[in-house]
């Protein structure tokens, strides 16, 4: 028995790590950056720039991730939808989760630093911070527009990915910024609605729980009704082409009638089917934004 607890144990300590990385979030964080760089890039990525930094931005992604459990395990452990991550549950003590985080911040910091530029680890670590501190600290708890504000620190990786390539700020990285700053609050607030019992119980002012889930709605679709504009500035600025501009239109009109239809209110399912419709929107976007781009280069090759 005692060695079948010794050969369980540290595959089970690894899921726990992992788990506090939200793997899952980061992948969606890591796909933006890369994008984010092969849009810089006017032809194939530089291989150093594509792995270290795509690594370094996902090393500091995954450690913002940890502190955010570092810093929620009371609001976690009060809610359905998260009292059984590693911490709240006691598979994991505080202590090592801060190490753990610290480990990924230190690394990211080495890899983009040495390996990537400064411009990418300084922005990288300002965006850790600015969820793990800023927002999961302070904001989160003090304003139902938290996830608006906040939302800039998510919006970072595409820019992040194009300053990894060229090491320098450029306005066209800065669309693809507010593209997924504008995508963020109907995002998380249809996850918001869905879990409003959970949010209440832990004191934290979401926007249903202080405004009411009919406000809620009505934001959303006004949100949603600005992001599908924004989305078609890449295409208004000559960034991209007529083939992103056919899959913003529908992905857009999608999303748009989730809004509207969650708006109505005649769905309860609704509101999770608009959250989990977000995320493919938000991937099938910049996937449309890549493949558009090489379409265009492909065009114009002799």
């Amino acid at each position: 028995m005692s060695n079948r607890a010794i050969s369980v144990a540290p595959a089970r300590s690894w899921r726990e790590y992992l788990e506090l990385c939200k793997p899952r979030v980061v992948v969606l964080l890591v796909f933006t950056a890369v994008v984010g760089m092969f849009l810089a890039s006017p032809g194939w990525v530089p291989w150093q720039a594509l792995i270290f930094g795509s690594l370094g931005i996902a090393l500091g992604a995954a450690s913002g991730a940890a502190i955010n459990h570092i810093v929620d395990q009371r609001a976690d452990s009060l809610m359905v939808r998260t009292r059984r991550r590693p911490l709240p549950t006691g598979r994991l003590d505080r202590t090592s989760a801060l190490i753990f985080a610290a480990i990924l911040c230190v690394l990211s910091m080495l890899l983009l630093v040495t390996l990537v530029n400064t411009l990418t680890a300084v922005l990288t670590l300002a965006a850790m911070v600015g969820y793990s501190v800023v927002y999961t600290i302070f904001l989160k708890r003090a304003t139902p527009q938290n996830i608006v504000i906040g939302g800039a620190a998510g919006a970072m990786p595409p820019v992040l990915g194009w300053t990894a390539v060229t090491g320098t700020l450029d306005p066209q990285s800065l669309l693809l910024f507010l593209i997924i700053f504008v995508w963020t609050p109907p995002h998380f607030w249809a996850l918001a609605i869905h879990r409003c019992g959970d949010y209440a119980r832990a004191s934290i002012p979401m926007l249903p729980v202080t405004h009411g889930i009919e406000y809620t709605r009505l934001q959303i679709l006004l949100y949603t009704v600005l992001l599908v504009l924004v989305s078609l500035l890449p295409y208004a600025t000559h960034m991209s082409g007529p083939l992103y501009l056919v899959a913003a239109l529908i992905l857009g009109g999608v999303f748009l009638y989730y809004a509207i239809n969650l708006f109505r209110g005649r769905d309860d399912g609704l509101p999770l089917r608009t959250f989990v419709y977000s995320i493919y929107y938000l991937m099938g976007l910049f996937s449309a934004l890549l493949l558009d781009h090489y379409l265009l280069i492909w065009s114009a090759a002799p």
